[in-house]
């Protein structure tokens, strides 16, 4: 018998069930190149959102419109610029420690503003040593203040007595203030009357200045891949098969010596 040829992919890829997987992976393919396009229109909108943010910086709103006494913090709030008129609760102003402003060892003046019978608390800024009287001084009188307002911390240790505190709890402060009181604080950026020599205020916020999420250029290259490995599926298939039309060729053989007469 004469022997068979080897079937080629070509003729492997054009058979119907390969087609109908070809349509299939195809599908798949395309699909997956979709999702990955409209993982990269999600960073490039995100990177105009983060980029518009920074160049359009909301104004300072009055501290009403955004949080109220005894009311959750809201995310939405972290770093918004807030105006609040009230006098400050001089014999009550705490000093913070352990923190580092600007790469040096630093302590915050935390000191109560009452607005409207509520409690605010307000770090007018930092200062480089606990003893420096001139800018540890209270204003006196009503005071208009601007600045941005941040979550309260978890809460830490307090010593009144000392006027010493690690941490800016509204929890904790709110056994010796008083209440009501705000759930966030105020970082102080401006303040009138001005205060030539108290403590340096903090540096601002950094704005997002946008740019491309890293996370989303990582999902739009996986369904990339996906779309590129379905088509690698569907070639590897073909192969397969025109292997397996080879290996599944009968052999035939005639046995030596045999007679084929009858």
């Amino acid at each position: 018998m004469e022997d068979r040829e080897p079937t080629s992919l070509l003729r492997a890829a054009v058979r119907p069930r390969m087609l109908v997987l070809l349509v299939v992976l195809l599908v798949a393919a395309a699909l997956c190149a979709r999702l990955g396009v409209w993982q990269l229109d999600r960073a490039h909108v995100r990177a105009q959102a983060g980029q518009a943010a920074g160049q359009e910086a909301p104004g300072p709103v009055p501290l009403d419109e955004v949080l109220a006494p005894q009311t959750t913090f809201d995310g939405g709030v972290q770093t918004r610029p807030v105006t609040a008129t009230g006098t400050y609760e001089a014999d009550r102003q705490l000093v913070v420690e352990g923190r580092v402003v600007d790469g040096r060892p630093a302590y915050l003046v935390l000191t109560p503003l009452r607005v409207d019978g509520a409690v605010l608390p307000v770090v007018r800024g930092w200062v480089s040593s606990p003893d420096d009287d001139a800018a540890l001084a209270v204003p006196d009188g009503e005071v208009v203040v601007t600045g941005y307002l941040r979550a309260s911390e978890q809460s830490g240790t307090l010593d009144p007595g000392a006027g010493t505190t690690d941490a800016i709890s509204s929890a904790q402060l709110v056994n010796v203030w008083g209440g009501p009181i705000y759930s966030g604080y105020l970082a102080l950026t401006d303040a009138q009357p001005a205060q030539p020599s108290g403590p340096t205020p903090l540096p601002p916020p950094v704005a997002d200045e946008g740019g491309w999420d890293l996370r989303n250029l990582g999902y739009a290259a996986q369904w990339w891949i996906f779309g590129l490995f379905a088509l690698g599926l569907w070639v590897r298939m073909v192969r397969d098969e025109a292997r397996g039309d080879v290996q599944d060729e009968p052999v035939v053989t005639t046995p030596t010596g045999a007679d084929a007469s009858p």
